[in-house]
């Protein structure tokens, strides 16, 4: 494992250890992030290792919207919501791809996406070929951490690259609406409520 400075080079050196299989942490707006691959099966099971326990699905972080139209179906409503809070800390449940490993998602058809606020998280997305998975680099039931060194108290040399892009913004996880019932539905409270989102929906 090496914690890297976020620079230019870094980033790319970053995005090559995601497209050979790799582990990754990462900046972005809301907590450090552990990134791979997500159509990439062994190193989600590794992923899935090294967070420990029990599972959950997987959220994605995209570097724009038709980049998450890979691997997720977006309604109106959702693009809709999708261009006023994107980039930014909302994660949106929506249908998946078949695409998109059912590993990734724990079986379920839906998947949550997002476009993070943050421009070392979009450089190293974009030269990930657009997606990586974005789930938070801390043990399962550990506090998501704030900066490079508290995730690699955490994950250390189980990962294969730590970017240290300084303490990250807002500190804490971004809100997740679920868009695939009959009413979008918080399912983890953020920086954005549900009167927000369905303000943009009515």
């Amino acid at each position: 494992m090496r914690i890297l400075k976020a620079t230019a080079d870094n980033i790319l050196a970053a995005s090559q250890m995601v497209r050979m299989g790799g582990l990754v942490v990462y900046p972005t707006d809301t907590v450090y992030g552990l990134g791979c691959d997500p159509l990439n099966i062994e190193v989600v099971k590794r992923l899935f290792r090294v967070k420990g326990e029990r599972k959950k699905p997987l959220p994605i972080l995209a570097s724009d919207i038709e980049s998450v139209e890979k691997i997720a179906y977006l309604p109106e409503g959702a693009r809709k919501i999708a261009t006023k809070f994107w980039p930014g800390p909302l994660t949106l449940v929506v249908p998946k791809k078949p695409v998109l490993p059912d590993l990734v998602t724990c079986n379920l058809d839906s998947v949550g996406v997002r476009v993070p606020n943050h421009d070392v998280a979009i450089q190293l997305i974009r030269s990930s070929n657009g997606l990586l998975v974005g789930t938070s680099a801390n043990k399962t039931g550990a506090k998501p951490p704030r900066t490079a060194y508290e995730a690699a108290e955490q994950l250390g040399e189980e990962v294969d690259i730590i970017l240290d892009g300084g303490p990250t913004t807002l500190g804490t996880s971004s809100t997740v609406v679920d868009l695939t019932l009959e009413k979008p539905k918080i399912l983890r409270k953020g920086p954005i409520s549900l009167e927000e989102v369905l303000r943009i929906v009515k």
